[in-house]
């Protein structure tokens, strides 16, 4: 919680009324308050939006040994475990067990720009901030602390100011497209997701540079990640409204699982009449037999928090990790008839 501008201890003091020192006691556990007084001291800082700021500074003083995890994609999807998603799974359960590795421990973080929130979450040694958007205003409010930072996937305004890793979104854009190119789809659609973050953004450029290079005029649809399989129905509706394209690449899983279904309730085959990938391989994907992209979220996870750790740490090795790339690997499956 962000505190607000002129509130003091002395405001949560009078608030709760007992004397600084003991709102200085309760907010940073000492001293022999009772539980109830410390409890109407906590209550009196949260609502003056004064606690994190004053527990922050205290535990900041001495390396905590954890870091912190903020993913992005599910704080915008407000759902942790969105069904058949494994990707932030694999990669958070890749991140603990790379923190525990470095003797670290590691916090899932929630949107800290929402209330109310843990007071150890703005008190870590470091954070990993998952495909920030433009304008991110959690990557902002890290800044404006002052707190280490590292994102995976690059911010787009900012990455000269913050250390990131990444997938390689352009490379592995262009390897689909060769690959749904190869099976003989001249007319290949994009559709990406609405999230103004790297991942889109760079897989887009890609897209439009593949499709000028080959003299392809381009179809873009961009269908919000939140619509899942629903989004894919609506953007089958859409592309086979005109001229209906011979291959079709998704960015989410949930949105090609979508598409695959649509068109085969209109009759058409896959692969036969229309080619499908995905760059996320997950639950849908694999079920449905849709070619995708292993994004390796295990090593994109390693690389984040071995890069993080560098940082907090000032160790020269941060510059060397800086900008790792993490090359994914396609899933040949049936419903593509090329290889890249």
């Amino acid at each position: 919680m962000p505190r607000r501008s002129g509130v003091t201890i002395r405001d949560v003091a009078q608030r709760a009324g007992v004397s600084i020192t003991a709102v200085s006691h309760a907010l940073n556990d000492k001293g022999t308050l009772s539980p109830a007084t410390r409890e109407r001291v906590r209550k009196a800082a949260a609502e003056l939006g004064y606690r994190a700021d004053v527990v922050a500074r205290a535990l900041r003083e001495s390396r905590m040994g954890a870091l912190g995890l903020v993913i992005r994609p599910l704080d915008a999807l407000g759902d942790y475990l969105p069904s058949g998603v494994d990707y932030f799974t694999r990669l958070s359960g890749a991140a603990a067990h790379a923190a525990a590795d470095l003797g670290l421990s590691l916090m899932l973080v929630p949107d800290l720009t929402r209330s109310p929130h843990s007071p150890l979450a703005l008190s870590l040694d470091g954070y990993i901030v998952t495909d920030p958007v433009i304008d991110d205003p959690i990557v902002t409010m890290l800044l404006e602390r002052d707190l280490p930072m590292v994102t995976v996937g690059r911010d787009p305004q900012r990455s000269e100011r913050i250390p990131w890793v990444a997938t390689d979104d352009t490379g592995d854009t262009l390897r689909m497209l060769r690959t749904l190119a190869s099976g003989g789809a001249e007319r290949i659609a994009f559709v990406a997701g609405t999230d103004e973050n790297s991942w889109n953004l760079d897989a887009i450029e890609a897209y439009h540079s593949w499709c000028a290079e080959n003299g392809i005029e381009p179809v873009l649809l961009r269908v919000p990640e939140a619509a899942g399989e629903d989004g894919g129905r609506e953007a089958a509706a859409r592309l086979w409204a005109g001229d209906a394209p011979e291959a079709v690449y998704c960015l989410t899983g949930r949105h090609a699982a979508g598409i695959m279904r649509a068109l085969r309730e209109r009759g058409l085959r896959v692969p036969e009449d229309v080619e499908i990938a995905a760059a996320s391989d997950s639950e849908h994907t694999r079920s449905a037999g849709i070619t995708a992209l292993d994004m390796r979220p295990s090593a994109l996870a390693r690389a984040a928090v071995t890069l993080l750790d560098a940082v907090t740490r000032d160790d020269p090795r941060a510059a060397e990790l800086q900008g790792t790339l993490i090359e994914g690997a396609v899933i040949p499956r049936s419903s593509t008839r090329g290889t890249a």
